[in-house]
């Protein structure tokens, strides 16, 4: 089987069509050669009852005639006999006849018997009297001669046309292949970068395979773009916390004084953690764009993975004196895979933490109804309509802002939303006065 769906298309097609050609034609065969085998019979089968007729009205004639003397007119005349019998006995039969009665006497209609070892389809009927019985019999092998040679002139000439009928099936099929040779040597020498659509002159079978591979190549355009991208962006963020973790260094290595050793070995461990951050939210972004955690069909409990998150927070948190609180249900499941909850809570309390003053607070907030929604908000200075315009783009900074950041928290939550059919809503928070973002889950 495995060997049969590896062969050649055009092969199996032929062949299939072929053996299927095969099978139409036995089936026709037998029935053809059941019905004229019933024609043939009822046609001879009439052809006795005839003769039978004409010996009847002969019977009645006074005369000695010796019918087994009777000239051979036909080639097939030996394989027809026929009796007359009077009062039991035997008083005429051909030369082909047997002596004993060819049916049982007084037993009218056709019949099969065997006689001296040969097969005879018999017609029995009764003379004028009731004493004269007449009995018209023709071999069966006579009979099936007939058929066969009436078989044989059908069946030659479709054994013959089965080589030609198969050149021409192997012809239509190539034919009508070509457009898949043709699409595939399109695909070979096309170039890796190449992004535009195929545009084939394909039947309607094909169209839908390339319709597929343009969905692809489009996908693969923008998978390389996003990677090319991500490259540069890394490349251009990674360079600034490096450099200045370098700078801290030389000036670690030539400081004299303990104190001004120890503060420069602090900025080089916080440029080591702004490094850390931006390399996991950059490989975060790189996970989404390339669709490896797009598994919707996963559920997970989000108020669970909320409360992981914030404990892992909260010392960076209250490292500035800021306070964090959680309003929610004890469970809360949602259609969303596992840890992603976790990292759209991680970069908005992020976000909230960075942007918000000492002694500000954060507050988060689950409804489980009419649908699930996650709020955000804090006690920050907010944003600007201007800036709230470009929130979510990549490495975006609100500006004149000292918190250090890249800008790549809020191209997160809008990727994961995207992915995930969320309903974003940034705005002014009523009661803390900073900002508030809301993530509200479609209706399942």
């Amino acid at each position: 089987m495995r060997a049969w769906r590896q062969s050649s298309l055009q092969w199996r097609l032929t062949l299939s069509v072929l053996l299927a050609t095969g099978g139409v034609w036995a089936v026709v065969l037998v029935m053809t050669w059941v019905t004229t085998e019933h024609e043939l019979n009822e046609l001879l089968d009439a052809h006795l009852a005839q003769t039978a007729a004409v010996l009847v009205a002969q019977a009645d004639e006074d005369h000695d005639d010796d019918f087994t003397t009777a000239a051979v007119l036909h080639k097939y005349q030996p394989r027809v006999a026929f009796q007359i019998w009077h009062e039991n006995e035997l008083i005429a039969r051909s030369a082909e006849a047997p002596a004993e009665a060819l049916a049982p006497l007084g037993k009218s209609g056709i019949s099969d018997q065997e006689r001296d070892q040969k097969y005879w389809r018999v017609f029995a009927t009764p003379g004028r009297e009731d004493d004269v019985w007449i009995m018209v019999a023709e071999l069966q092998s006579a009979r099936h001669d007939i058929l066969n040679a009436g078989l044989q002139s059908a069946i030659v000439p479709m054994l013959l046309a089965l080589p030609a009928l198969a050149l021409l099936i192997w012809g239509a099929i190539f034919q009508s292949l070509s457009p898949l040779r043709k699409l595939s040597q399109s695909v070979a020498q096309r170039h890796a970068d190449a992004r535009e659509p195929l545009h084939e002159d394909v039947s309607a079978e094909v169209q839908p395979l390339v319709q597929a591979l343009n969905q692809l190549f489009e996908k693969m355009a923008l998978q390389m773009e996003n990677e090319r991208r991500f490259t540069a962006d890394a490349a251009h963020e990674l360079r600034t916390p490096i450099a200045a973790i370098r700078m801290q260094a030389q000036v670690a290595l030539g400081a004299d004084q303990d104190g001004e050793r120890a503060s420069a070995l602090g900025a080089v461990l916080q440029g080591c953690d702004r490094a850390t951050r931006l390399v996991t939210q950059l490989l975060q972004l790189a996970r989404l764009d390339a669709g490896v955690d797009s598994m919707a069909s996963e559920t997970c409990d989000g108020v669970a993975e909320t409360r992981a998150t914030l404990a892992d927070l909260g010392p960076r948190v209250l490292s500035k004196q800021q306070s964090l609180s959680l309003d929610a249900p004890e469970v809360l499941p949602l259609a969303m895979p596992p840890g992603w909850v976790g990292v759209l809570v991680s970069n908005l309390i992020d976000n909230a933490h960075r942007y918000s003053p000492e002694g500000s607070s954060i507050r988060v907030k689950w409804e489980a109804l009419p649908m699930p929604r996650l709020v955000v908000e804090d006690s920050g200075a907010g944003m600007s309509d201007e800036n709230l315009q470009r929130l979510g783009d990549r490495f975006f900074r609100v500006p004149g802002h000292a918190a250090d950041g890249s800008g790549l928290g809020w191209s997160i939550v809008r990727r994961l939303a995207q992915h995930s059919q969320l309903q974003v809503r940034v705005d002014r928070s009523p009661e803390l006065g900073g900002l508030r973002v809301a993530l509200t889950w479609p209706s399942t």
